[in-house]
Formats: C-alpha cells, sequence, structure tokens
C-alpha cells in the first residue's frame, strides 16, 4: 500500500521522501501549510538553512516540455531529421544548440552554425505561437513563486536562452520575482555539469555582498527540477533538490539524487518548505 504525508491541499511527499527527510530535521510538522503567520513559521524560520531557492525552467515554472518537442519535431522534420519522444527526453538538460547538434549527429548529418541558429530562431517563433493564448504556466505556482520571493532569494537556472525565458515571465508577470537568471550561454557547459548552479551561487553571493548581506553555502541552496540531469547538476554543485514529475516518474528523479519528490508545485507553501529542508 502507498503511504503518504500530506502537507497542505494535494501537497503529498512520499514515505520513502518523509523517511528521508525525517532524518535531517527533528521539527514537528506545522499545524496549517498555507498559514505563513503560524507559531510554527515565525518561531523557526530565523534558524532555517534554506535561504535561496533556483527553478529550473521548462518543466518546472512552465510545463512545455512536450511543447517544445512538438515544435522542435516539425523544425527538424522539414530538415529531414526524426525526433522520437525517446531521443527528445534522452536531452533534458541541454541547452538548443547541443541539442540540434545531437539531432543532426544522430541522423548523420553536417550543421553549420548558421543552420544551426536558423533552426533554433524557427523553433523559438513556433514555440512563442503555441503558448501565446493558453500559457502553461499554473496559477499555484505563480502563487508559491510570489510567497517564497518575499521569503528567499530567488533565481532561475535553466539551460533555455534568456529571451525565452523573459518572455514567458513578462507574460506570467513574474519578472520581478526573478533578479537572478542563469541561462545558456557560449562557454558554458549544460546539465548534467555544475556549471550553470555554481555560477548562480557565484551570482547570487555576489548581490548579497554588494547589500552588505553574508554569502551563502551551496547546501544553503534548494533547487526544483524535472529532469534528472537537472537534479545530478544541482547535487554535483552541493544544493539541496526537489524533483517535479511534470516530464519524467518519480523513480527516474530519485535515482538521480532528488531529495524530495512531488507531482507538481501547484500546492507548495514555504512551509512546507521550511520543514522539510531545515
Amino acid at each position: 500500500m502507498k503511504l503518504s504525508k500530506i502537507f497542505g491541499p494535494g501537497l503529498t511527499v512520499t514515505l520513502v521522501d518523509w523517511e528521508r527527510m525525517l532524518s535531517r530535521s527533528s521539527y514537528a510538522p506545522p499545524r496549517c501549510a498555507n498559514d505563513t503567520q503560524s507559531p510554527f513559521f515565525r518561531t523557526h524560520l530565523p534558524t532555517r538553512m534554506i535561504h535561496a531557492i533556483f527553478f529550473d525552467f521548462n518543466g518546472v515554472i512552465i510545463n512545455d516540455e512536450r511543447i517544445h518537442l512538438k515544435a522542435y519535431r516539425e523544425v527538424l522534420a522539414a530538415e529531414g531529421v526524426e525526433l522520437t519522444d525517446k531521443d527528445y527526453f534522452a536531452s533534458l538538460g541541454m541547452d538548443d544548440v547541443a541539442f540540434v547538434r545531437a539531432a543532426f549527429k544522430r541522423a548523420k548529418k553536417g550543421l553549420t552554425d548558421e543552420q544551426a541558429r536558423r533552426l533554433i530562431d524557427r523553433e523559438h517563433e513556433l514555440h512563442r505561437k503555441l503558448i501565446k493564448d493558453d500559457l502553461p504556466v499554473p496559477s499555484g505556482v505563480v502563487a508559491f513563486i510570489k510567497q517564497a520571493s518575499r521569503h528567499y532569494d530567488l533565481g532561475i537556472v535553466s539551460m533555455a536562452e534568456r529571451s525565452e525565458i523573459e518572455y514567458v515571465l513578462e507574460l506570467a508577470s513574474m519578472k520581478a520575482q526573478f533578479p537572478l537568471i542563469i541561462h545558456a550561454q557560449e562557454g558554458r557547459n549544460h546539465k548534467p555539469a555544475p556549471d550553470c548552479y555554481l555560477d548562480a551561487l557565484k551570482t547570487l553571493n555576489e548581490a548579497r555582498r554588494a547589500h552588505r548581506k553574508l554569502p551563502l553555502l551551496a547546501k544553503e541552496c534548494l533547487v526544483i527540477e524535472d529532469s534528472p540531469p537537472g537534479i545530478e547538476s544541482a547535487r554535483t554543485a552541493g544544493m539541496r533538490t526537489v524533483g517535479v514529475t511534470t516530464t519524467v516518474v518519480a523513480d527516474l528523479l530519485r535515482a538521480a539524487g532528488a531529495d524530495v519528490v512531488t507531482p507538481n508545485l501547484s500546492d507548495w507553501t514555504i512551509d512546507a518548505v521550511h520543514h522539510l529542508f531545515d
């Protein structure tokens, strides 16, 4: 029989995750997961261990991995390159350039830098058309992010290009919540390499020092990811992790080392973050 521990309406942590976290925490669960003014929250927040939350973008903030699959499949098919579901999901964590190059390599076709750029731009154009009238950013995710931004340093750490991230944040009215965005750029190794999360911590600490705040350690940062390469990237950087099963099954996220696995973020609260990770 599957057992679970409920922290709030719809927010489920499996017994495996709960037992794992119990070994790291001696706190009692909050009486009300949705009340940020609860006695639990007021009493224990000053002693919290997590001070920053880094969000992956595609599959975490915006549930669009299959939309990208559809757009890339159309773009690549026009070039005589097949893209299967298996190929796409095996490439999670890559930036666009690495993804397109891998697709052409599987097809044993040559690819110039100019051609790659043209295909990526075309995919971005199709993706924007597909999400314009029905943005797949759940309202519960927006609520959690806005609540968390009042208590934690937040950042986006993604292999998407900055223009694509900012386009969605603008549509979702969340640009103000993310002063820190780490994105795909030349010379930055894609996930599962830890480069992006190490860069995020370095950039965050530079900003904290500028505001006369103490720098953070990697273990004081929580990462929310939807893919095994993303979980591996964050763990190699020394950070805590939550895996969201919007893209792959829970077992794959746990195998990659996720501390906690959850179906989605829509019912998460800062009380739950504090209890599970502090």
